[in-house]
């Protein structure tokens, strides 16, 4: 049975005091907190199974491989995949990135992304456009915030090479079609990379399902240490994605002349990896499994729910993105007030919001606006919390007003 209480005594740092205020911890978007199993768990790795792995024969070695390796299989199982399809990254960047620097675009293609899209979701592919004189399209959005899907086929050409998407709004937490443009896309051929990073804390995903090509989403944003991320990929896609990065562990053989890699998803890993935020991710997908996704989701659905009906009652409020298909994150603004101000004295009632543009600066430029003021839920969330930061509002209200 889901007990918020209980969950909120497994995160150490959800009891400290800010400003001689409980901690409310709204910023869940930007990085979730960590349960004591995963604090633990790269404790253990540090003080007893601390190796370099695949390269060893000693003990340590091949038990910090052991561990390793088996988190991949952890992760595959959680989003339904193949454990040779999961390549660890450093976060969802890295993964948008190895993606845009080594997918075999010929010169002079468009890609098409939406314009809600996070900035880890831009920047690659406007960079590519601009060394090899492609065109970046954009999906545009309604009043709403919600996608015009309708205007996706119109978009496409003959020089689509790929349809990049967000899966879940980072500013405005709303959950995009993404079934529907995969299916668009198949109609024609493109592959589709999705930016998982706000869906996987929120709601199962299953990739087999979703049928996409790329997946990728980070661990921090999972309850899980900072500096890891996933890139998932179809089969297909290991022998044809070209390399960005390359060094230890991704060879066989190497000469001056010639060097030859490995199959499968060490080839993408060079170096040595970050060990104990993998195991961490691993570790916290256990915590996850144990709470169970389907009660995280109506928890956190719970949540939404309460606080935009309490956030409607404010007439200096407006909130962006104010539909129902969405995740547990509200966007909005007090009229005639900054964010920042906002945020800063919410702060001194110990609630933490995040402010600005959340790397979303093309989705403000669309509302208008500098930036919102964003609250996202997390598991370990209550309507009590919810109660205090309403409280907190109408004090910092007053204040600007």
């Amino acid at each position: 049975m889901f007990d918020v209480n209980t969950i909120l005594k497994d995160f150490p740092i959800l009891k400290k005091q800010v400003n001689g205020k409980p901690l409310v911890y709204f910023d869940n978007g930007a990085t979730t907190q960590k349960p004591k199993t995963v604090i633990d768990c790269i404790s253990k790795y540090y003080s007893e199974q601390n190796a370099n792995i695949h390269r060893g024969v000693h003990t340590l070695s091949r038990e910090a491989t052991i561990l390793f390796e088996e988190a991949r299989k952890t992760v595959a199982h959680f989003i339904n995949a193949d454990e040779n399809e999961i390549v660890f990254t450093s976060g969802t960047t890295d993964s948008i990135n190895m993606v845009a620097g080594g997918f075999p675009f010929e010169k002079g293609s468009e890609i098409i992304i939406t314009e809600m899209e996070h900035h880890s979701n831009i920047l690659p592919w406007q960079l590519w456009c601009e060394r090899n004189k492609g065109k970046l399209k954009i999906i545009p959005i309604h009043a709403d915030g919600t996608l015009k899907i309708e205007e996706l086929k119109d978009l496409i050409s003959i020089n689509t090479a790929l349809i990049a998407v967000t899966h879940v709004s980072n500013t405005l937490g709303i959950i995009n079609p993404v079934e529907e443009i995969v299916l668009i896309a198949k109609q024609h051929n493109i592959p589709v990379l999705i930016d998982g990073a706000q869906s996987v804390p929120h709601q199962k995903v299953d990739v087999k399902e979703l049928d996409a090509d790329f997946f990728v989403f980070s661990a921090h944003k999972l309850y899980a240490p900072t500096g890891v991320g996933v890139l998932w990929m179809k089969k297909k896609w290991m022998n044809s994605l070209q390399l960005t990065k390359a060094g230890g562990g991704t060879i066989k053989t190497v000469t001056f002349e010639r060097t030859e890699y490995v199959e499968g998803p060490s080839k993408f890993e060079p170096g040595t990896p970050n060990i104990e935020g993998v195991l961490g991710l691993a570790e916290a997908i256990k915590y996850i499994d144990r709470v169970g996704m389907d009660n995280i989701s109506k928890h956190e659905h719970t949540l939404l729910k309460y606080a935009t009906e309490c956030l409607n009652e404010f007439p200096e409020v407006e909130i962006y993105g104010n539909t129902t298909n969405k995740a547990a994150v509200i966007s909005f603004n007090v009229k005639g007030a900054h964010p920042f101000d906002v945020g800063t004295l919410l702060d001194k009632y110990g609630v933490a919001v995040r402010t600005g543009h959340h790397c979303t600066q093309p989705l403000m430029s669309h509302f208008g606006i500098p930036g919102t003021v964003r609250v996202s839920f997390g598991m370990y969330n209550s309507i009590e919390e919810i109660n205090i930061f309403i409280e907190a509002l109408k004090k910092s209200i007053k204040m600007l007003s």
